[in-house]
């Protein structure tokens, strides 16, 4: 009986979601897959944007656009597809599947769970810590 429950707890345990996010993983991320269009320093002003129909979102003045609040689960779903924006005539490049990996549990700051992939994770806490 007691292997039985060391079994279950430890199936319990490796199904639950990581909480602690890497930020330097977040930016190396960013760089690699957003700055493109986004700019390096996240201001909307990557290389590609004058090619795009509609212009990258400066991405340092989410809170600011929100009333103070960064837009948590809004920012995740754009990553992940959830949330589809059109540019230049098609949909933003969809990351949720390169994105994938173990899930996490991001909270916002009324305490609402979403649950994402780690890298997507990452990705946000950066962006959270460029807010200006």
């Amino acid at each position: 009986m007691r292997s039985l429950f060391a079994g279950v707890l430890l199936t319990t345990m490796v199904g639950w979601p990581a909480t602690a996010q890497d930020v330097s993983e977040g930016k190396r991320l960013f760089e690699s897959r957003c700055a493109t269009c986004h700019g390096i320093n996240a201001d909307g002003d990557g290389p590609m944007a004058p090619a795009l129909l509609l212009q990258p979102t400066d991405l340092t003045r989410l809170e600011r656009k929100n009333d103070g609040q960064f837009p948590l689960k809004r920012v995740v779903w754009r990553i992940d597809g959830r949330d589809p924006l059109v540019s230049h005539g098609s949909p933003m490049p969809v990351y949720g599947d390169f994105f994938e990996g173990r899930n996490t549990v991001l909270k916002n700051t009324s305490g609402q769970s979403i649950t994402t992939s780690r890298p997507i994770a990452d990705l946000v806490v950066w962006l959270q810590s460029v807010q200006q």
